[in-house]
């Protein structure tokens, strides 16, 4: 019986790059998102194509009600959950000075970014807490796509960059508590990853980028993410419960 992963945002930009990797090393997807299956559908069958069972659930993780939806078809679609991967987050609706941000804006960055991934993660750790107690040979982990923003202060990005950090420490305070199961916690720091989500600002990376903003001279590919995904699942790090892996090409490397 191939293992499960659920991963919120799976169907575009660096979920999906998780997710294909996932299902080439044989894992049954559930894939959360907000669209309708219908728009979809092309990315669904290009996962199912590899060989794995693929199911959707639709729902926006800010929402209880949805919350509460997407585990219970998981349950019934399923049965169990071996991995979970919290990658869903939206950017800044309008980028701004930090003495600019309105109540709105802030409130659907933290709602999304933040809340709606800690109640997931929450009602998701209990289920696997039951899981390895029934079997303590089950290889479960958690896994959360943060972003360089969790460190790198950005004045016109604050709440963006506030809720990042918030997940930062959420991915520590489990690491700590599912340790007491033998479930591992691990977090990921993208850096500029090519996705539609830095559409409105393509050219300024890629020009950071030439300006040596990374070592290595390119923006990140959805990709990138999916590999490291794919080892920590794997189990290709073992004993680093609770460690933050930095996917950013050498970025936050401390120069003169």
């Amino acid at each position: 019986m191939n293992r499960v992963a659920l991963i919120t945002g799976g169907s575009r930009g660096i979920g999906l790059g998780i997710a294909k990797q996932l299902a080439k090393e044989g894992f049954d997807l559930a894939i959360i998102g907000v669209r309708d299956e219908s728009q979809a559908i092309e990315t669904l069958q290009e996962l199912r194509a590899l060989g794995v069972n693929v199911e959707y659930l639709r729902g926006n993780i800010a929402l209880k009600e949805d919350r509460a939806s997407i585990i219970h078809g998981l349950r019934e679609k399923f049965g169990r959950i071996d991995v979970l991967v919290n990658n869903a987050g939206v950017a800044p609706r309008t980028r701004c000075d930090v003495l600019e941000i309105s109540e709105e804006d802030y409130d659907i960055l933290m709602e999304i970014n933040q809340k709606g991934t800690f109640f997931l993660t929450q009602e998701i750790a209990k289920w696997m807490a039951e899981l390895k107690q029934a079997n303590p040979e089950s290889d479960l982990s958690i896994v959360t796509i943060t972003s360089v923003s969790a460190e790198i202060a950005s004045v016109t990005r604050g709440a963006y960059c506030m809720s990042k950090a918030a997940l930062s420490m959420m991915s520590t305070v489990f690491a700590i508590k599912m340790a007491e199961f033998g479930i591992p916690v691990y977090e990921i720091r993208p850096g500029v990853i090519e996705t539609d989500m830095i559409e409105a600002v393509r050219e300024t990376y890629h020009k950071n980028v030439k300006s040596g903003m990374t070592l290595e001279p390119r923006m990140g590919q959805p990709e990138d993410i999916g590999k490291v995904v794919a080892a920590l699942v794997r189990g290709d790090l073992p004993y680093s419960t609770g460690q933050i892996i930095s996917v950013d090409g050498g970025m936050n490397i401390k120069r003169m």
